[in-house]
C-alpha cells in the first residue's frame, strides 16, 4: 500500500482522506462531539485466524452471512462497529466518522471513566492476539495516530490504549504480540515506524 495517502481529517465530516468509506449503520450521536480524547486499538479476524477476506466489513455494515462459516453462527444479531479497520496490507477502511459514535468498546472503562465509545476513536486491526501485526499495518496505524493527534488537542500519545486495557474482563485484544512500546514512540517521536 502507498503510505503517502492523505492522512487529513475533515474537522466538519469526521472522514479520513485516505480511508475507504464502507458505511456502518452502528452508529449513534456522541454525547458531546468535541470530546474526543482517546483511542483504542483492536484486533479482529473473521474467521479467527483468517485474513482477507470481506468478513470484518461485512459484520460492522450488518450483512455478514451467518450461514457461510459455523464461527459466524454467533454472531447473529450482533451490531458492532469501528470507526477504521486496518488490514494486513495497510488499506484503510473507515465505517464511522469520527464526530460520531462507533459501536466498539462496549462495556468499558478509562481512567475511571465509563463507556469509552462516548469518548474514543476505535481502529481494529486485522489479526490475532498471537500472531504479529505487520509492517503495513504499523506503518499506517502510526500515520493514522498522528493525524488524529493533530485532529484533536485532547489526545496525546499517553491516550493510546487497548482494548485488553479499558475491558480487561472479557477482551484481551490486540494482544501480547502487539508492539505497544514501538508503536507509542513512533508517534510521539515523529519517528518512522520501520519493521
Amino acid at each position: 500500500m502507498d503510505t503517502a495517502q492523505n492522512m487529513d481529517i475533515d474537522p466538519a465530516t469526521g472522514l479520513v482522506g485516505a480511508a475507504r468509506q464502507i458505511e456502518s449503520p452502528n452508529q449513534d450521536e456522541r454525547p458531546d462531539p468535541e470530546d474526543i480524547s482517546l483511542i483504542v486499538i483492536h484486533g479482529i479476524s473473521l474467521p479467527p485466524g483468517e485474513f482477507g477476506g470481506p468478513w470484518v466489513p461485512d459484520l460492522f455494515a450488518n450483512r455478514l452471512d451467518t450461514g457461510r462459516h459455523p464461527y459466524f453462527e454467533g454472531l447473529a444479531g450482533v451490531h458492532v462497529s469501528s470507526h477504521l479497520f486496518i488490514r494486513r496490507d495497510g488499506e484503510l477502511i473507515q465505517f464511522v466518522p469520527l464526530n460520531r459514535r462507533a459501536w466498539h468498546a462496549g462495556v468499558s472503562s478509562y481512567e475511571g471513566r465509563s463507556r469509552c465509545n462516548d469518548f474514543s476513536v476505535g481502529i481494529e486491526l486485522e489479526g490475532t492476539d498471537d500472531r504479529a501485526y505487520t509492517a503495513a499495518q504499523y506503518r499506517r496505524l502510526v500515520e493514522l495516530c498522528r493525524a488524529l493527534l493533530a485532529a484533536y488537542p485532547a489526545l496525546t500519545p499517553e491516550r493510546i490504549t487497548g482494548h485488553c486495557h479499558i475491558a480487561p474482563e472479557r477482551k484481551t485484544d490486540p494482544g501480547p504480540a502487539f508492539d505497544w512500546d514501538r508503536l507509542v514512540a513512533s508517534v510521539r517521536d515523529g519517528v518512522e515506524y520501520v519493521g
